[in-house]
């Protein structure tokens, strides 16, 4: 092995990067037309076009990328993971190509990487694993049967790729037909691949998953469990080890299972187990992930060892130097997933204004470390392309308290302006009692996310008279003459006016802040640990002078495609109800009716790519009824 092309993008790229050429090897990257001044590309050896700028036009495509390798002259393929990470056919193209492929070999993602034929797996070696339907007829009305057979509720999920993509929570059979429309839809557009199965859901576990890794010689490790139980949408936020919930007897039982599972597939690399254990520590098999984890970091700070440096090796044919029993976990490491969203969890798109990542030295806890995998660099471009992932901030201490410390000082110094992130939300949650006190199941945010963003907002709204005034304030020369006059100061944020009435000759001194422009009047603003966003209307017409116009349009609120449109012109439309589906960084987002209304004019259509706050429809006052 001599050069390695890492067939993926962003953090994980660059992550890869670093240890391979640490190892000596050389490197290449692949990017697509939305990706050609992004980090990834500068970190390689070599980069190499895909074109197009959607993924299934670049890093889905299997024949661009080994005609890159072939071009490069590369003689080994990572896949990262996510896009091609867990298909088989793609494995087998790198191998047919003589290539060498860095991961488990085409017959055991066959057998792990779809889920369905997983659960098979581990239904014949005992196994436990959750009611569920699998079969061979993906019809709607195949599965609607099957659900009512298991019971509600159901968890649709896509039988390939994962990062929560292809899933849905359904409640009840009326809700079924639409959560496989857009299940499907989800899943062709991440993976390729439409198939997908039903499990029964359970009301309040936990979600943990144990670390795999096994070299070409048959030993087979596992490295300890993650706990990855704050998720939203089925995506996870924070994921810590060890687990609060698990003891040193239920990691040796789940740890048991998920090594079997590995060695009856012929697993080689690393790879993750994932279970739900519920509150009595009884478990289940979700899924094998055949791949690197999102969330690797956390397992390599508390063993010491660099996956993806083993994962190097094992393609090179080297033995694994440890046996079950020298493996020694120490401490306590907790990573929280930085995405380009607000709060509540809308996708967020834009340029990077400023970037100033948090000091990786010690924190305020002794002992303790912090790592940050991102591409980030200011001036980089977030697109509705991809996921929403920016970086993952992990620490590591002694103990939890020490973690959760270290890393909330680290999302605090981090500065990321020109867009919304979901920082504040993820330094609530680490706050927060219930997560403090290791009780967080993968309803946390579905029970606690509406307070948070309560008190998120109060905070953000009682800093903005300051941050305002910091901002807008002239900060000229000490000799300019100030007026005596007040100073008809107004401010929005997240669509509030505030007035400000100050006097320049008062002498206000507010704190310092750092901003950025992200419009003409509108700035980004970090103020201590606070993000705002703040536009000068100080010359807008009064307040609700523009609500007719407002209440009568359906605007998007972020960059995407359009995939569905449900209204009609001349329908009659209630509030709550589907008007139009936008596909934004891999996820798909139906954008209701706020209200009754009738529809005036559609101005989009399926397939059209929209930009934030574009008018999609206008609507009508709904007739009203009564005398």
């Amino acid at each position: 092995m001599r050069r390695v092309l890492v067939a993926n993008r962003g953090a994980i790229a660059c992550r890869i990067f670093r240890t391979a050429q640490r190892l000596g090897l050389e490197t290449v990257a692949v990017y697509s037309e939305a990706d050609r001044d992004a980090l990834h590309v500068r970190a390689a050896t070599e980069a190499r076009p895909l074109g197009g700028a959607a993924a299934a036009d670049s890093y889905l495509r299997i024949d661009r990328i080994l005609a890159a390798a072939r071009a490069s002259g590369a003689d080994a393929v990572h896949p990262g993971y996510g896009f091609l990470s867990e298909n088989a056919d793609f494995a087998q193209a790198v191998a047919d190509a003589g290539l060498t492929w860095i991961g488990p070999g085409p017959d055991a993602m066959r057998a792990l990487g779809h889920k369905a034929r997983a659960k098979e797996l581990a239904h014949a070696r005992g196994i436990p694993c959750l009611p569920g339907y699998h079969g061979d007829d993906p019809s709607d009305e195949r599965l609607l049967a099957a659900a009512r057979d298991i019971g509600f509720p159901v968890m649709v999920k896509a039988s390939a790729g994962g990062g929560g993509r292809g899933m849905r929570l359904v409640t009840e059979a009326a809700q079924l037909p639409a959560a496989l429309q857009a299940a499907r839809s989800e899943a062709q557009s991440a993976f390729g691949d439409g198939e997908l199965l039903l499990e029964r859901a359970l009301p309040r576990p936990r979600h943990i998953e144990i670390q795999l890794i096994a070299d070409l010689h048959g030993r087979c490790l596992h490295l300890g469990e993650r706990d990855c139980s704050v998720q939203r949408r089925h995506q996870k936020l924070i994921e810590e080890s060890p687990s609060p919930a698990v003891d040193a007897s239920l990691r040796e039982r789940m740890g048991t299972h998920a090594v079997e599972l590995a060695r009856a597939a012929g697993y080689v690399g690393v790879g993750t187990a994932e279970f739900l254990v519920d509150e009595h520590g009884r478990f289940w098999l979700l899924e094998m992930n055949p791949r690197l984890q999102v969330e690797h970091a956390v397992t390599e700070m508390v063993s010491g060892l660099n996956l993806v440096e083993w994962q190097l090796r094992i393609a090179a044919g080297e033995r694994l130097p440890y046996r079950q029993e020298h493996l020694n976990l120490q401490g306590h490491a907790i990573e929280v997933r930085l995405c380009a969203e607000d709060e509540s969890f809308l996708p967020q798109t834009g340029r990077v204004q400023l970037f100033r990542p948090p000091p990786a030295g010690e924190g305020r806890s002794a002992g303790a470390r912090l790592r940050f995998d991102h591409a980030l660099f200011e001036g980089v471009e977030v697109t509705p392309h991809y996921d929403a992932l920016l970086g993952k901030l992990v620490a590591h201490a002694p103990t939890r308290e020490q973690a959760i410390a270290r890393l909330l000082a680290g999302l605090e110094s981090l500065q990321v302006l020109g867009l919304a992130t979901n920082r504040r939300l993820l330094a609530a949650c680490l706050r927060h009692p219930e997560f403090a006190a290791g009780a967080a199941h993968v309803d946390f945010l579905a029970r606690h996310g509406d307070a948070i963003r309560r008190q998120l907002a109060a905070e953000e709204f009682g800093a903005v008279p300051q941050a305002a005034l910091a901002l807008l304030l002239p900060q000229g020369p000490a000799s300019a003459l100030p007026s005596p006059f007040l100073r008809p100061w107004r401010v929005r944020h997240h669509g509030e006016l505030l007035d400000l009435p100050v006097r320049e000759a008062d002498g206000v001194a507010p704190p310092p802040v750092q901003a950025a422009p992200v419009a003409p009047g509108r700035w980004h603003v970090q103020s201590g640990a606070i993000d705002l966003f703040l536009e000068d209307a100080s010359y807008d017409p009064p307040a609700g002078a523009g609500a007719a116009a407002t209440a009568n349009e359906l605007r998007v609120p972020f960059n995407g495609k359009v995939i569905a449109v449900h209204a009609r012109a001349g329908s009659s439309v209630r509030r709550g109800d589907t008007l139009v589906v936008v596909e934004s960084m891999k996820l798909e987002h139906a954008l209701l009716a706020a209200r009754d209304a009738t529809v005036r004019t559609l101005h989009v259509q399926p397939g059209e790519q929209v930009a934030t706050a574009q008018v999609l429809v206008t609507f009508e006052a709904a007739p009203q009824s009564g005398p």
